[in-house]
């Protein structure tokens, strides 16, 4: 083996070999160092001390979640609670800043800067279409093998009856469509299947009931009104 140039190098390649989650430290910069560690010796800008003891629990379940015990669990599943962790954590940060109007430029930009919150995941969130966006690795097509966004950005009542409650294999996200989510957020793949979850799903199959169930004689009428105005069309283009 190749000496390393640098103890930093030395300590990284350790580390990768020793933790299961080497994958995972790359998506989460705020794995990579203690919350108390990143922050100490700089000065934070007012407000800051509100939201310090709920920024530092998501940190505290963040290190648990990491450090839990993976045996008997899928490769997949070991970062399933840390994509959770990570977007509850952000969209704190989230209404704070733009529902509630309770935080201050100032103070979002310093989280931001320190890699307290993902500013790109926020960012998305104010986009029409990505209001309950999981992650970003769900919208990123290089990580998918046909070259498309992942499944929970599926509608669960356009998917195949076996696949409705399938979550992502990255995320544990079954769903996070902006017509999908439940309370503001993600179906995630521990969210208790609720009616409501229920009638999301069989939204599109009702639908298809109904059309099903049309009477004969209207269907007649609209096929016969079809062929008149298809057979009009043609006799405007002869003239």
């Amino acid at each position: 083996m190749k000496p390393f140039r640098t103890q930093r190098n030395a300590r990284i390649h350790r580390r990768s070999i020793v933790s299961p989650y080497r994958c995972i430290r790359t998506d989460f910069p705020s794995l990579a160092m203690s919350f108390r560690r990143r922050l100490k010796g700089k000065e934070p800008p007012a407000g800051f001390e509100a939201i310090e003891s709920t920024i530092e629990d998501f940190e505290a379940q963040m290190k648990d979640a990491v450090s839990e015990e993976h045996e008997g669990r899928r490769k997949n599943e070991l970062g399933w609670r840390i994509h959770r962790i990570h977007w509850e954590k952000n969209r704190f940060v989230f209404d704070l800043m733009y529902k509630r109007k309770a935080l201050s430029k100032e103070l979002y930009d310093y989280l931001c800067r320190e890699k307290i919150c993902d500013q790109a995941l926020i960012s998305k969130w104010r986009k029409p279409g990505y209001e309950n966006l999981c992650s970003l690795l769900s919208i990123q097509k290089s990580a998918t093998n046909f070259g498309t966004a992942s499944l929970c950005r599926v509608p669960m009542a356009s998917r195949a009856p076996q696949q409705r409650l399938t979550p992502n294999v990255k995320t544990g996200c079954i769903s996070c469509c902006s017509g999908d989510g439940i309370m503001g957020g993600p179906i995630w793949w521990n969210t208790p299947i609720t009616e409501e979850v229920e009638a999301k799903m069989s939204k599109k199959r009702k639908a298809d009931e109904a059309e099903a169930d049309e009477d004969p004689a209207v269907a007649e009428r609209i096929a016969a009104l079809k062929r008149e105005m298809a057979g009009g069309g043609a006799d405007d283009g002869l003239d």
